[in-house]
Parts: C-alpha cells; structure tokens; sequence
C-alpha cells in the first residue's frame, strides 16, 4: 500500500483513478518558499521533504510526496493566502500562457526517487469583475496559481500543452513511472 504525504483531494481523486490502494498520512513540514529556486527546485525539495517526513513514520511503506506551483515571468505562485491575493495572481495570469510545475517524490526502502513535471497553460483574457466572480466562489483560494483547471477555471483555459493530470496536482504518468522504477506496485 501506498501512502500519499498531502491533504490535497485532488491527488486523492487522481490516485484513486488509477486504482491505486493508498492512505493518506499528512506531512507537518512547512513548504519552502524561495524564490532564489527554481520552480522545479522548489517543487522538488518541498516534495522531498514531505515525504520523507511521513517516511519517518511509516518506514514500512512507500510514500508520495508532491508539490505544485504556478511559474511566470520569473515569479511562482503558490496558494493564495486570502481573496486579494488570489485576484491578484489571476489578474497576473489571464490573457497569458503560464507553467505548472509539479515535484513528486516517492521514497522507498531508504531511496527517494523524484521527477518534475512542467505543463504549459494558457489562459483566456478576463475582466476583474469576472476574476472577483471566480474568487467569490472560494474554489481559487487553496488552489496554486488560484485556479482549479477541473473545476470552475476550465472555461478560462484556451490550452494545455502537457500533463493534464499535472495541472489538477499530481502527473499520473510520472508517478507510474517513478513507481516502476522503484519496484512498487501501484
């Protein structure tokens, strides 16, 4: 059995559309947040840490940690911390075509495998009465980038080039494939 080291109910929705047979064991680390990383650095290292701090825990298991930002113009966006913030991050993605960077790590017997993933996305252009809309829904405020691309948000997406699964929060094919590598059955 798996254990997935995040609260996110979209990995959980995604794992479970694999038909992966996992537990979810939250990690208490706190993310990183420098900016002087790169997006796939930060990822990585966030992801990283989360799982094996859940490792530490369960040692007997595999686990998955993973993290995802949103990357323009040399700035990554997180999860808003309130309204402003994520009206603020829209207003700076509509109209353009932005990264989402996922790390995942997956840290088994001892090793810690770990890939990112970078999808691109572009995003119509929008009013700031339709962005305070969106917000006032509250779906932005625990999302990176503030957007759900499987929620509300996918009327404002014009294209995707990459990893669907990537931008809702977890690259499926990616996991597979660090699962592979690492000699756990999903």
């Amino acid at each position: 059995m798996l254990i997935l080291a995040s609260a996110s109910p979209r990995r959980r929705e995604l794992l479970t559309q694999l038909g992966c047979s996992f537990e979810v064991v939250v990690s208490a680390t706190d993310e990183c947040s420098d900016e002087s990383l790169s997006p796939e650095e930060l990822t990585l290292r966030n992801a990283t840490q989360k799982a094996l701090a859940v490792a530490k825990l369960r040692p007997e298991a595999p686990v998955l940690g993973a993290d995802t930002v949103v990357a323009l113009d040399g700035h990554i966006y997180g999860k808003p911390r309130d309204e402003a913030a994520a009206i603020d991050m829209l207003k700076k993605l509509v109209g353009k075509e932005h990264l989402v960077i996922t790390g995942i790590a997956l840290a088994h017997r001892g090793k810690v495998y770990t890939d990112a993933v970078t999808t691109k996305v572009a995003m119509a252009p929008l009013t700031e009465a339709a962005i305070k809309k969106y917000v006032a829904t509250g779906e932005p405020l625990d999302k990176a980038g503030a957007y759900a691309v499987q929620g509300k948000a996918a009327a404002f997406i014009t294209g995707i080039v990459g990893s669907f699964s990537n931008v809702v929060g977890l690259p499926l094919h990616t996991v597979c494939t660090l699962a592979e590598t690492a000699g756990v059955a999903l």
